[in-house]
């Protein structure tokens, strides 16, 4: 975190300050400068750090206060006073607290830096891009660091940090230095991501996709739609709604922002244009046309960026569904002075979107490859790495799909689940292993769909799947595991592909 008083921190947050035994050293504790890490795990804290001691759904993060204060934090934020040496800040609220803080720093940061300018001569204020979108959020976000970082000190998450704490947590990392901010914005409900745009204030706002992920959280895909429009409502028209167009929610929504909208996708009306996807065991590859950046355009750096109007993308990463997501990322780039080339060159450096998501191992038993996509799914995602496995297959290889759960469909669940065992019957899929009694209408809706004779086998442990498979898999298979934040599905995956750590 950038360098701030205790003073200054209690006054964002409205907090009441209470000093501490390691404040006596200065005439007033308020004078305190704090510039460590903000952390909200005291197993993360070290000397300097500014711990918030939040209220959580299994523990309370009180209970953790003397364990933070012997790591070394120079401060505690606490919805109670708490016994400590340390510093303390008495806040109403916690979480409110932590996004008020988020929202002084990089206000301070974008404020500081309007007048920048880069070697050149050009503007270089820190700009920010929020990412929101049922799915590809965290490959997305990925891509973009990967381009952006190439240019300047780019903060973004790692992992999946995009909630109400994790999303404030990155935020927080900038400095007076960071020249880009990507913040991925998640939600569980509606109000969510309205909540993190009025912290972080985008510059450019970007939507992928509204879809059935967490369906059974919002209630529905209206209720999906409402939530992710939140991204562009309250961009200024100073800022950039960044939207997919070959979704029709998402396309909807550029009439409800003032901001300028630009538009990605296949479709003909789409601004930056993909066209010729391709996939295959090596990647995914496509072509991205895109216009000219108009002078004056307040998005852009400089006007007309450098470089091509379209550009051949070669991405070492499976599924076509993933040209989407690396559009995304080279329009929000090219948009801040990055040329298409430089932008595909930084993508073609990457080797996954992220761990557990498409990986392709090929260090299981001789012969067969596996593809790693058990981080999450939901049926888009699902039904998107299914018709990849699809896609890869060479001739004399057999697909095998073992899938579990697609987890917070509500009332959907057995909706979904059927829809997607009746998708892998009419893809072609060689076999079908269901794990897990979540998963079960799956297997009921491919044996039905297909009148299949041992092409669906329902396993209900995944011990037992992992030694049904491996009796079961044979050279020239290519199998794909996918489930929703199962961490046993995940390390199946590992185990079949050869993954030991």
């Amino acid at each position: 975190m950038i360098a701030l008083t205790l003073a200054e921190i209690a006054t964002a947050v409205g907090g009441e300050l209470i000093g501490g035994a390691q404040a006596t050293d200065v005439a007033e504790p308020g004078d305190l400068v704090v510039e460590g890490s903000v952390e909200t795990d005291s197993r993360l804290v070290r000397p300097g750090s500014v711990f918030f001691a939040l209220p959580g759904e299994v523990t309370d993060g009180r209970r953790f206060v003397p364990a933070a204060t012997e790591a070394g934090a120079a401060l505690v934020i606490t919805p109670e006073r708490v016994d400590t040496t340390a510093p303390q800040i008495v806040v109403a609220d916690g979480y409110a607290a932590l996004a008020a803080l988020a929202h002084e720093v990089v206000t301070r940061v974008r404020m500081a830096s309007a007048d920048r300018v880069d070697a050149e001569g050009r503007p270089a204020p820190l700009r920010v891009v929020g990412i929101t979108g049922s799915n590809g959020k965290t490959s997305t976000k990925n891509m973009l660091r990967t381009i952006l970082e190439q240019h300047g000190e780019t903060v973004a998450p790692q992992g999946s940090f995009n909630n109400h704490v994790g999303a404030p947590i990155s935020m927080l990392r900038v400095t007076y230095d960071t020249r880009f901010l990507v913040v991925e914005m998640g939600a569980s409900g509606v109000g969510h991501i309205a909540a993190l745009v009025r912290i972080a204030e985008p510059d450019v706002g970007v939507v992928l996709k509204v879809g059935l992920a967490h369906a059974g959280e919002f209630g529905g895909i209206e209720a999906t739609q409402r939530a992710k429009s939140e991204m562009v409502t309250d961009l200024p028209a100073s800022a950039t709604a960044l939207l997919n167009v070959d979704d029709d929610r998402v396309a909807s929504m550029r009439e409800l922002t003032a901001a300028q909208v630009v538009g990605f996708g296949t479709s003909a009306d789409a601004d930056y244009r993909i066209t010729g996807i391709e996939t295959d065991r090596s990647g995914t590859r496509f072509t991205l046309t895109a216009p000219p950046v108009p002078a004056g355009d307040p998005s852009a750096d400089g006007g007309r960026t450098g470089g091509p109007d379209h550009v051949d993308v070669r991405l070492a990463i499976l599924g076509e569904h993933h040209a989407m997501n690396a559009a995304a990322a080279l329009t929000v780039a090219h948009r801040w002075g990055v040329p298409l080339a430089d932008g595909a060159a930084a993508l073609a450096s990457m080797t996954r979107a992220e761990r557990w998501r498409m990986e392709l191992l090929q260090g299981g038993p001789e012969g067969v490859t596996v593809i790693n996509d058990a981080y999450n799914a939901s049926p888009d995602s699902t039904a998107a790495a299914l018709r990849t496995l699809a896609q890869i297959v060479r001739p004399g290889e057999r697909t095998v799909a073992v899938l579990g759960e697609m987890a917070e469909l509500g009332e959907f669940s057995t909706e979904e689940h059927d829809r997607i065992g009746r998708l892998v019957v009419r893809l072609g899929i060689g076999q079908l292993v269901v794990v897990g009694r979540g998963a079960m209408p799956i297997h009921q809706a491919a044996t039905l769909e297909g009148s299949w004779d041992g092409e669906s086998v329902f396993i209900e442990d995944v011990d037992d799947a992992v030694r049904s498979l491996q009796d079961m898999l044979r050279p020239g298979d290519v199998v794909l595991v996918k489930s929703s934040k199962s961490a046993e599905l995940r390390f199946l995956g590992d185990r079949l592909g050869g993954v030991t750590e």
